[in-house]
């Protein structure tokens, strides 16, 4: 591996924002380690890349700290360094009245959302703050709703508002490592995951409406250009949303 090579790693990779990214990432240059629930679909995204033998694929559940500890273990043995963690994986429960919630349900949502990047950005810490050259960038992958709430959405908004006070605190703590850490809130981009925004989203006077969205490669491209920036410069919070989708008026 030429000492020119940076590598990244991607949660969440096989779909979605994570796939674009990923892409957009092989694209800049990065080696890129596939991180995911199913196989199937982090080879797919590795074969769409310019160099797919520059990538690996690492099956991997982040609501499980031992599989986490694995993912982070197959870095090491097959780079020996990692220069980027993009925290992007995650889940929503079902758009429900709050009182209507199950443990079962909101616990699934912050174990995804919430403690397994916190994990993960404890394993990129001791990676980065060892290795030569020292440092690295970790990306997570906050929302619109770490600003503001759709209605029926406790466990996601409380879960991405926790990932900006861990986007805040991790940065702070960085600073001696030479680990820069920044956060994308994203709105409305064209996934799987979004695709009944099209039809129809239960707005905050009880009407559904559908919404504008913006291509996936957009936030891909996003990501890739907060990557490529040097360590002694951060994006601290980046939204990069539809343009003319419903957040910044009154609900």
């Amino acid at each position: 591996m030429g000492t020119q090579t940076k590598v990244a790693l991607v949660t969440g990779a096989g779909s979605g924002i994570g796939r674009a990214s990923s892409l957009a990432l092989m694209k800049a240059g990065f080696t890129v380690v596939l991180a995911g629930r199913r196989l199937e679909l982090l080879e797919e995204t590795r074969s769409l890349g310019p160099a797919p033998e520059m990538s690996t694929s690492v099956v991997c559940d982040i609501a499980d700290p031992e599989s986490i500890a694995s993912l982070f273990a197959k870095v090491l043995e097959l780079y020996g360094r990692l220069d980027l963690l993009f925290n992007n994986a995650g889940i929503s429960a079902p758009s429900i009245p709050m009182e209507e919630v199950s443990f079962a349900q909101w616990k699934a949502v912050i174990d995804t959302n919430l403690t397994g990047p916190f994990i993960c950005t404890q394993f990129a810490f001791r990676i980065m703050k060892d290795q030569t050259p020292r440092g690295g960038r970790i990306i997570n992958n906050g929302s619109i709703s770490a600003h503001a709430p759709r209605p029926f959405s406790t466990p996601y908004t409380a879960s991405k508002h926790s990932i900006t006070g861990l986007t805040k605190a991790a940065s702070l703590d960085g600073r001696a490592y030479n680990i820069a850490v920044g956060q994308i809130d994203i709105g409305n981009a064209e996934t799987p995951m979004t695709a009944p925004m099209t039809s129809g989203v239960l707005q905050a006077d009880g009407q559904k409406v559908p919404e504008p969205v913006m291509n996936v490669d957009d936030v891909g491209n996003a990501v890739a250009c907060m990557a490529k920036l040097p360590l002694d410069a951060n994006v601290m919070f980046m939204t990069i949303m539809a343009t003319k989708m419903p957040f910044v008026g009154r609900g």
